[in-house]
């Protein structure tokens, strides 16, 4: 059953309500909150898909618009869903479809196998080539956010030929790691991986809060880039009800991706990556957001990639999450590019 939530009422003030209570003993994938509609969820009728995955499991999506057009695929950044795109397509073109997808782990989407880690950007090339398998795609069309946008940027070059065009937002290329941090980091992630994977394996529940609490520590864990009133969309397919403590709730997604270490490439590989991108990419960088890798790095790829003649290159005055907490600072100029290399004669 799905519930529409009209005008500027808080989707997790739902939460505070027993009212609609459902069945408890759901799995993962079918958590509650995201049940509950938005006006512009309606308008667009949106639709849940699954597309299933090679080890068994689902990847889950927000089908926006015409569903009998290809859809532009947007990539979420690490530990958020595709709610975080819940703002900004509604406000892009409504002649184009856009599918919103759950990385394995996040929102959702089911999770890898126990014992298994998350790698992100080079795990998840499969899950695109997957995605366009199940469609029977020749082409694909990508906007990503942060590591959502780095897993569009090494796709793009990999496979310059599958790719339409790229948006990619606030994280260029795939970070290059300060070598003499790399054994800390994976001492303190691979114990911390152990522990969180040894509790997915006693099915136990994750620690539980109460709901201003969640939304407290998911603006602090991104230095308020997410804002008290944007964390909804977020929260909304990443929480669910604590079977133990009544009113309160735990986050939902695979606690092992907290710990997981993002494979890179040395510099010189990004740079020869950059050079096999020849299709139209777009990439927005927020001003006050850091570059999560030495400048210098960023600039030297962005330097090759001006060299493609259908590159542009956009800084706005905003923070981390500004296609969600600040989305009318960016749908204009995404909505310009989309309109300029987009067409909507792409069928399913």
């Amino acid at each position: 059953m799905k519930y529409l939530v009209r005008g500027p009422r808080r989707i997790y003030k739902y939460f505070y309500s027993n009212a609609n209570e459902r069945q408890s003993h759901k799995t993962i994938n079918e958590a509650e909150p995201y049940d509950l509609l938005t006006d512009q969820e309606i308008e667009f009728e949106v639709e849940e898909v699954r597309i299933p995955l090679p080890f068994g499991g689902q990847l889950a999506g927000k089908f926006w618009g015409d569903k009998s057009l290809r859809p532009i695929v947007l990539i979420h950044g690490w530990q958020d869903n595709a709610g975080t795109f819940d703002r900004l397509i509604p406000l892009l073109p409504k002649q184009f479809s856009y599918l919103a997808i759950d990385l394995p782990g996040h929102g959702l989407s089911d999770w890898i196998p126990d014992g298994m880690q998350y790698h992100n950007a080079a795990d998840n090339l499969y899950v695109l080539h997957n995605l366009m398998k199940e469609y029977n795609w020749d082409k694909i069309s990508l906007i990503g956010h942060s590591m959502g946008s780095q897993i569009a940027f090494v796709f793009a070059s990999i496979f310059p030929s599958k790719v339409d065009f790229v948006i990619g937002i606030d994280a260029l290329k795939p970070a290059i790691h300060d070598p003499v941090l790399v054994s800390q980091i994976l001492e303190d992630r691979i114990e911390n991986f152990m522990i969180a994977d040894k509790r997915n394996q006693e099915k136990s529940e994750p620690p539980a809060y109460a709901i201003e609490e969640m939304i407290e520590k998911l603006v602090d864990a991104t230095g308020g880039s997410v804002t008290k009133d944007s964390a909804q969309y977020l929260l909304k397919r990443n929480i669910k009800r604590s079977e133990k403590y009544p009113g309160k709730f735990f986050f939902a997604r695979d606690s092992r991706l907290k710990y997981s270490f993002t494979s890179s490439f040395p510099q010189e590989v990004c740079v020869e990556l950059a050079k096999r991108i020849d299709m139209p990419y777009m990439f927005i960088k927020a001003k006050q957001s850091p570059y999560y890798e030495k400048k210098q790095y960023h600039e030297q790829v962005v330097d090759v990639l001006t060299k493609n003649p259908k590159f542009e290159y956009h800084l706005v005055d905003s923070t981390h999450h500004l296609h969600l907490s600040e989305p009318e600072k960016v749908s204009g100029i995404i909505s310009e590019f989309l309109m300029k290399y987009k067409t909507p004669k792409g069928k399913l």
